[in-house]
């Protein structure tokens, strides 16, 4: 400083020059600082923390620092100011898709950077280190690592691992660092500090490193102390079969695991045993033979073994069924190797990972319990059998293996496969002790393939063999239609048509081979050719109800009509408006620690001749696939099938920016068949599973499956989709799952779906309307058609047009005599009333007369008569009013006496002459 000059840093120092580097990770440096973070609140560094995130921090483990396990977020972070502009560097392991992994910069208002535009960091394959590094403005620049682990089961996820955190841009250096103890460095002016190697130490700011004492003492590469060497255990060594020597024997031998760093002279140490009996070897693997040497050899092509005889040629109109066996381990395949891992240190390094066993093919022994034993098989492509060209998208092969695991404690065996040497992907990962089981991975791809088993004891940081003892076996591994396969056996394939010796030719795409000519024929119409074999009329297997299959034959699909008899009525069904991918989202549900989640669906109802149109994403932090296929050409994040689904994180529930997508699973790959019925190839939706339908109209179902088979689903996942009629829902309609299982699924294996929609409802005929005729006006009659309410269907037919026609008006004249008659019959009522009335008149005046006569005489007989008898005068009169009322008007009328307007009534009484 007091000159101002750059001088070189002496031996046993280093120096970046203008940066700093971090590399030592006993304990959290000065500067860096943990904040946990639970459902939105920060927690802070204290003990104030809730106990659920109470523990959660980042974990220096010496070489390297861990992040969290939980599902708790957890940032690490420094701050540091920059004289100039410059950038951070930190290489880093992230394995774990179940685990959200971001680095990003803010300034000094806690506002981040335009730098860290693409904050989320890319997964790295097990066991290797990946790197990552940003520009960094000058100022104050406050670095954040920060991790949340999605935990939807009791399965913990793995941890992010971070070391050699570079930052160059800081102020000029006026002092150098010492090398860490287990480093050194000879040269004046060095950058950087070797590591000390194996049976050696150092201390802080050495120059070299000394020797450990050889007979009594040992040390790991890049270690600060000497160790004393124990005593040897049954830990320390290992069985391996010896490879068949010139008699054809074998035999179990026994070896110290290296380096080797047990002591045999001291008291309770134990000795290695002795080698067993030698035994036969096993016979070869199937396409391979023994030409009486002491190894297998690869049948020549176009010839076939079983691995116990000779290799012979295939007969004529036969080919060989190319693949790979292996279930005899006496040697390690040639196309097989192994290998030792571990993140933390090198002590593993040149180990064999996997040991031969005859029946089986075993884990080893490692250097300590938390490496990673790896087993590799290198397959430089696939292709279907010369008989089949294989559609786009069909099946060219797969691999089969057979193993258990035996573990005492949280041991994992991850299946992996990296295609074209670009990214190694879990496929399948297996915890525990797992009883002896198959498990089957199809290839869709023609490519290179390297198929990994990685078995790791435990995931916890430790460097010692507690669980020396846990380990898996794989029983057998076969491959079909590898390209530089070996043949066990022949099939039959096609001949061409002009008999040019016995070569095979192959058949178009959706054709079988028929047994009688050995000739290439194509499958009836809406059959699938198998996948399996292609020789006789039974490899084309029928379609599920309601589909058709492609030109081709591959597979099958619907064009999404369905039609179905009911009831003497056709209902037509047309679901076009609803192939587009439907998207439903349920929840939210809650994880453990309280993190909120979606599961998300996408359905692709009828796909696009066989294509599957459902696209899930994986583990990016948009969701919209829109833009992710507009933006990128880059699908390995990409699952596309019938069904699937992705698991959602929202942007509120953890603080991100952005919703998180991860776990997308594939729950239906093959389109099964379309019916009314609720039961199909084993899949059955129960009748209480959803709401009773408003209306007659049947539901209609679509069935799917996966092919993929999984620990917990044996047999694959499947899925229904009960298509019902909604004509209160137009459009794409309502997604929803049965109230009993929220999840879509009860079991994680079936899952069902109910979709509701006015598209749904059958096409409209001439049953869903009826007529409705109007009054004739004019000599012309209207009649209009009307839909029948309510409304149960949809496009089809439309309204007919309202329809006029002639009718017939009522004449005039028969009006007219209508009304006469009328009259006439008011008038006959009128007389018969005006008669009633006039004969109750006499009866009153005779009975009048009696009661007189008997008042002047006592006594009076009966009256004779009260009619007037010849002779006899008019003795009384009866005169009435000449005011007429309205039955004397119409009597007047009717016996047309217009002069004479009184009317008299007279009486004579008849006495007796007795009197």
């Amino acid at each position: 400083m007091k000159n101002q000059v750059c001088s070189k840093c002496g031996e046993g120092t280093y120096s970046l020059g203008s940066g700093i580097k971090f590399d030592e990770w006993d304990e959290l440096p000065a500067g860096f600082s943990n904040i946990a973070t639970f459902m939105d609140t920060v927690v802070g560094p204290s003990d104030s923390r809730p106990d659920g995130c109470n523990n959660s921090s980042w974990i220096p483990r010496g070489n390297y620092i861990e992040s969290n396990r939980d599902d708790c977020t957890v940032s690490l972070i420094y701050a540091v100011h920059l004289k100039k502009s410059g950038y951070v560097f930190f290489e880093y392991q992230y394995v774990d898709n179940n685990i959200f992994f971001e680095f990003f910069i803010q300034n000094d208002q806690c506002q981040e950077m335009d730098t860290t535009t693409d904050k989320w960091v890319k997964l790295t394959d097990n066991g290797e280190w990946g790197s990552h590094s940003v520009m960094l403005k000058s100022g104050t620049n406050i670095l954040y690592w920060r991790t949340t682990g999605i935990l939807m089961g009791s399965k913990a996820v793995k941890p992010v691992l971070v070391k050699n955190i570079t930052i160059e841009g800081v102020a000029y250096t006026s002092e150098c660092f010492p090398c860490k103890p287990g480093t050194f460095s000879n040269k004046p002016g060095s950058f950087s500090c070797q590591i000390c190697p194996r049976n050696t130490y150092s201390e802080k700011g050495a120059k070299e490193c000394i020797r450990c004492k050889e007979d009594s003492q040992f040390s790991e590469e890049g270690s600060s102390e000497c160790m004393e060497r124990p005593p040897c255990t049954t830990k320390d060594y290992f069985q391996i079969h010896t490879p068949c020597d010139e008699e054809g024997k074998t035999q179990i031998m026994y070896k110290w695991i290296e380096p080797k760093i047990c002591r045999e002279d001291l008291t309770d140490a134990i000795r290695l045993p002795p080698s067993g009996e030698k035994k036969d070897c096993p016979p070869c693997n199937p396409g391979f033979y023994n030409n009486g040497s002491s190894s297998c050899h690869p049948c020549p092509p176009g010839t076939f073994s079983d691995g116990t005889k000779e290799c012979r040629p295939c007969p004529a109109g036969t080919e060989p069924a190319l693949g790979f066996e292996y279930k005899w381990w006496n040697v390690l395949p040639g196309n097989m190797k192994t290998s030792c891992f571990n993140v933390g240190n090198s002590k593993c390094e040149g180990m064999n990972g996997w040991e031969v066993a005859g029946d089986h093919i075993q884990s080893g022994a490692g250097g300590s319990d938390n490496d990673y034993l790896i087993l590799n098989l290198h397959i430089p492509g696939f292709k279907p059998p010369t008989s089949m060209t294989g559609a786009t998208g069909s099946e060219l092969g797969r691999i089969t293996f057979v193993f258990e695991t035996l573990c005492s404690a949280d041991c994992v065996l991850y299946f992996m496969v990296d295609i074209n040497r670009k990214s190694t992907n879990v496929v399948e990962s297996w915890g525990g002790t797992k009883e002896k089981q198959a498990y089957t991975h199809v290839i869709f791809k023609n490519a290179t393939f390297t198929f990994t088993w990685a078995f790791q004891r435990t995931n916890q940081g430790q460097d010692n063999r507690r669980f020396i003892n846990d380990m898996v076996k794989i029983y057998s591994i076969t491959a079909t239609n590898a390209v530089d396969g070996v043949a066990s056996s022949c099939r039959a394939c096609a001949l061409g048509s002009e008999q040019s010796g016995s070569s095979c030719v192959p058949c178009p795409p959706g054709h079988y081979i028929e047994k009688e000519t050995n000739q290439c024929k194509e499958c009836p119409p809406d059959t699938y050719l198998s996948i399996h074999q292609v020789y006789g009329k039974e490899a084309c297997i029928p379609c599920g109800p309601g589909s058709k299959s492609t030109q081709d034959h591959s597979v099958c699909y619907s064009d999404c009509f369905f039609y179905h008899e009911k009831e003497n009525q056709s209902l037509h069904y047309d679901f076009s408006n609803l192939s587009s991918v439907g998207s439903f989202m349920n929840g939210p549900s809650f994880t453990s620690k309280g993190t909120k989640y979606f599961h998300f669906f996408n359905i692709s109802l009828c796909g696009h001749e066989g294509k599957k149109m459902a696209l899930c994403t994986n583990n990016i932090t948009d969701f919209t696939i829109k833009e992710i296929v507009a933006g990128s050409d880059d699908y390995t994040n990409l699952v596309g099938a019938f069904v699937c689904q992705s698991t959602i994180i929202p942007s509120e529930s953890k603080g991100f920016r952005a919703a998180l997508s991860s776990q997308s699973i594939i729950l239906a790959d093959t389109f099964l068949g379309v019916t009314v019925e609720t039961t199909l190839q084993n899949i059955n939706i129960k009748e209480d599973m959803f709401p009773v339908p408003p209306s007659q109209i049947p539901d209609v179902h679509f069935f799917y499956k996966s092919s993929t088979t999984t620990t917990s689903c044996i047999n694959g996942r499947s899925t229904a989709v009960k298509m019902r009629c909604n004509p209160t829902k137009p459009g794409a309609g309502v997604i929803s799952v049965p109230s009993k299982c929220p999840a879509g699924t009860c079991d994680g294996c079936a899952f069902y779906f109910l979709w509701e929609s006015a598209e749904a409802c059958p096409l409209c005929t001439e049953h869903d309307f009826h007529e409705i005729e109007g009054a004739c006006k004019r000599g012309f009659q209207e009649t209009l058609y009307v839909w029948n309410e309510p409304k149960w269907c949809i496009k089809g037919i439309s309204l007919p047009e309202k329809k006029l026609s002639t009718c017939e008006t009522v004449d005039f004249w028969l009006k007219v005599g209508a009304g006469v008659g009328a009259f006439t019959a008011v008038l006959l009522v009128a007389l018969t009333c005006y008669f009633w009335k006039k004969n109750q008149k006499l009866e009153y005046k005779y009975s009048k007369l009696v009661m007189t006569t008997n008042s002047k005489e006592c006594e009076l007989p009966a009256a004779d008569s009260c009619a007037i008898m010849e002779g006899e005068d008019n003795e009384e009169e009866v005169v009435y009013s000449n005011k007429q009322s309205l039955l004397g008007k119409l009597k007047s009328l009717a016996t047309k006496e217009k002069e004479d307007h009184f009317e008299s009534v007279q009486l004579k009484s008849s006495r007796s002459p007795n009197i």
